[in-house]
């Protein structure tokens, strides 16, 4: 897909490469200092975390280490069923350890809510969630968000690690998907 074809796909930028870089980088200097002198697990959340996760990491001053888990409830649909499968699960045991749950969206909060139970679980010494984007007025199910970068409004919304049928993630700011190519439902 060329950029004209990529950018085509956009029908306006909601969140600016810039204004996306300097709010990861405050989130960072929370992180990091809410997590001082304790060694920290990030746990992302495929496919979408990973550009978010990567920048993140890269803006802490803490010892981290990293893993990953891909959980499945939407499908080829547009809204969570609330029916959730953990397709790949954790490397490393969180028992005793202090974990920060990296998402890039939060909508209903029912995946979420269902990581965290799974999480918990495992007993780790804490576990708190860090949310690149979470949309309020589509919760269904409260789940507690330690760290926001940003409030958006019920968008479909695509750039940064979030997709529409794949594509779309390597776009470096957050937009809103075109009219013409939203899904019916969305």
């Amino acid at each position: 897909m060329s950029t004209s074809e990529v950018e085509r796909g956009v029908g306006e930028i909601l969140i600016e490469e810039d204004r996306l870089q300097e709010r990861i980088r405050e989130l960072g200097r929370e992180v990091s200092e809410d997590y001082e002198g304790r060694e920290l697990l990030l746990v992302g959340v495929l496919k979408g975390a990973v550009f978010f996760m990567a920048d993140l990491m890269r803006s802490l001053a803490v010892p981290c280490e990293i893993d990953f888990m891909a959980i499945s409830s939407y499908g080829a649909a547009t809204d969570s069923s609330g029916v959730v499968r953990i397709l790949k699960d954790l490397d490393i045991n969180i028992e005793g350890r202090h974990v920060l749950v990296v998402e890039d969206i939060i909508d209903s909060g029912l995946t979420l809510s269902y990581l965290l139970r799974n999480l918990e679980s495992r007993e780790p010494a804490s576990l708190e969630i860090c949310a690149l984007l979470t949309k309020p007025e589509r919760r269904e199910i409260e789940v507690p968000v330690r760290y926001v970068g940003f409030e958006i409004p019920n968008r479909f919304v695509i750039g940064y690690g979030l997709d529409f049928a794949e594509r779309y993630r390597n776009l470096p700011y957050v937009g809103v998907l075109h009219p013409d190519l939203m899904p019916e439902g969305a």
